[in-house]
């Protein structure tokens, strides 16, 4: 569905997606995680034609981009970060002009855009302003709108990022069903869980990839063991570790720390449970099993090639 080589984007000195190689298969939801500029949106827009790159290839549905791009319009949806649509008309005007836009016959038209309100749950407000609605209602409009042409790849940049946790629930039940009928779906997120749910996914890192599979691969495979500390003085137990050889990553979940160790020490446990024992910081540590921000920690602190 998606093949990139060497894909490289820069805004003048600044490396903004640093040789990415991608291949996305058709019918999966594959993700992009990563932080606030590591280069998320800006692969996203030179894989539906709206960046040129730097350097590299792409490949999108068998089309090059971006010197064919044109010919994707129809076969491409795109859901940006914020609400894109028209808050000035209603729910049935906005379906309506995206319908004119992509040229979706017209003896069909009112028959789709049903379909699209009663799939979104916004069978009970065709008339109301698109700007009076709610983030998730919002969401879901933009949603609509972006399926309305039946597209075979739909991309999604941080689409849930302005909404509540129920909201971002009904959104991903919707994305499972797009993804069951057929379409490809690349969705970039910041968020743990939405990348847990992706059959795929790749993790940016200051514009390059550092990690690409499948959720549990890459815990399975993260070359790191992960102790969790009890303590009821995470603060003290926190500074006792910082700075001990062998310890890759401190972080502090409530009244828990997740201390991150390379596979390479025998007894991750003991060495941390020493540690303490010799700072007085009283401690329960045991080895847990590895989440995906474990992950993140692990690939995103591991220094490049080429990078003292």
């Amino acid at each position: 569905m998606i093949e990139a080589r060497g894909l490289t984007r820069h805004f003048g000195s600044l490396v903004a997606v640093d040789s990415l190689d991608l291949e996305i298969p058709r019918a999966r939801i594959y993700g992009f995680l990563g932080p606030n500029g590591s280069g998320k949106s800006t692969t996203i827009r030179m894989l539906c034609g709206l960046l040129t790159p730097t350097g590299g290839r792409v490949t999108v549905l068998g089309v090059d981009v971006p010197g064919d791009a044109h010919s994707l319009k129809s076969r491409i949806g795109y859901m940006t970060q914020k609400f894109s649509l028209f808050g000035d008309m209603t729910v049935l005007e906005n379906l309506e002009f995206m319908a004119a836009i992509y040229s979706w016959p017209r003896d069909r038209r009112r028959e789709r855009i049903a379909e699209l309100l009663a799939n979104y749950d916004l069978a009970d407000r065709p008339n109301q302003l698109a700007g009076t609605m709610s983030g998730g209602q919002k969401q879901r409009l933009a949603l609509a709108a972006a399926v309305l042409h039946k597209p075979d790849l739909l991309l999604l940049d941080e689409p849930t990022s302005a909404v509540d946790p129920q909201s971002r629930r009904d959104f991903w039940a919707k994305l499972f069903a797009l993804a069951d009928d057929g379409t490809t779906i690349l969705v970039s997120t910041h968020y743990m869980d939405e990348a847990e749910r992706c059959h795929r996914l790749a993790i940016l890192d200051r514009g390059a990839k550092v990690a690409d599979g499948t959720p549990e691969a890459l815990k399975a495979g993260m070359g790191m063991h992960t102790v969790e500390v009890q303590a009821d003085d995470p603060f003290a137990a926190q500074q006792a570790l910082a700075g001990t050889p062998g310890i890759v990553s401190i972080t502090q979940l409530g009244i828990r720390l997740r201390v991150l160790i390379p596979d390479s020490v025998a007894d991750p446990a003991g060495l941390v449970t020493a540690r303490l024992e010799t700072s007085g910081v009283p401690a329960r540590c045991d080895v847990a099993a590895a989440s995906l921000e474990d992950v993140f920690v692990a690939v995103t602190q591991k220094p490049r090639s080429g990078t003292p």
